[in-house]
């Protein structure tokens, strides 16, 4: 008679216990960094689409930047978007286009978007907006929702604070041309995005420091 071996009836619990562990440790975190590369893809997806509107539009007006092609009331900025978005719904309050309320990663109180118009576009992304009138630099200032009414709608996560510069860059809102410095950025990250307060600013200037890359 020939004997074969195999394993028996503890080993094979014992086992399937070690892997039991292993995943319960490690799939969270592997969640966790798809959701923040998902988020990144999503956010770069719309910076690449705004960048490109924006070199059109001033080519298009043979201008050096957008306010000098239009861009200085919200009546402008209504059409530039509508031109250069597949818009799929326009609102006039946050709750129809947006999430009611967003908290912050540090647990804040929620905060509500104090814009005038919102839209919601085809790639499920949304926002408030309105012409920044008290500036040559900004154009435009942006509260960006990533993934529209989805959760988490939490600051940093799917949720940025965005000005589109003159020139046709994006980055923090500085008082000059972008792009702001790395330490403007970390700075505004440090006192707003992780803060414990009220400023909802400093999450997508991190994001550019790191080569977009969502690191915190």
């Amino acid at each position: 008679m020939i004997l074969k071996k195999g394993f028996t009836l503890s080993e094979v619990l014992v086992t399937l216990g070690i892997i039991g562990v292993v995943s319960a440790m490690t799939v969270p975190t592997l969640m966790q960094n798809y959701q923040r590369k998902t988020y990144v893809a999503q956010l770069h997806k719309f910076y690449n689409e705004l960048s490109q509107a924006s070199i059109r539009y001033m080519a298009e007006r043979n201008a050096l930047n957008l306010k000098e092609a239009g861009l200085k009331s919200d009546t402008a900025v209504d059409n530039f978007l509508k031109s250069n978005f597949k818009v799929i719904k326009t609102c006039t309050k946050q709750a129809d286009c947006m999430a009611p309320s967003y908290k912050k990663m540090s647990g804040a109180t929620s905060w509500s978007s104090s814009r005038k118009m919102y839209m919601v576009l085809a790639s499920g992304a949304s926002f408030g907006y309105g012409a920044v009138t008290n500036s040559n630099d900004i154009a435009i200032s942006f509260d960006l929702d990533i993934n529209g009414q989805q959760g988490p709608n939490v600051v940093g996560r799917d949720f940025f604070v965005i000005s589109l510069y003159s020139n046709g860059l994006l980055d923090e809102s500085v008082p000059h041309l972008a792009p702001a410095t790395k330490e403007e950025r970390e700075n505004m990250y440090q006192s707003g995005c992780i803060a414990n307060n009220a400023n909802w600013t400093g999450c997508f200037g991190k994001i550019l420091n790191d080569n977009w890359e969502m690191t915190y």
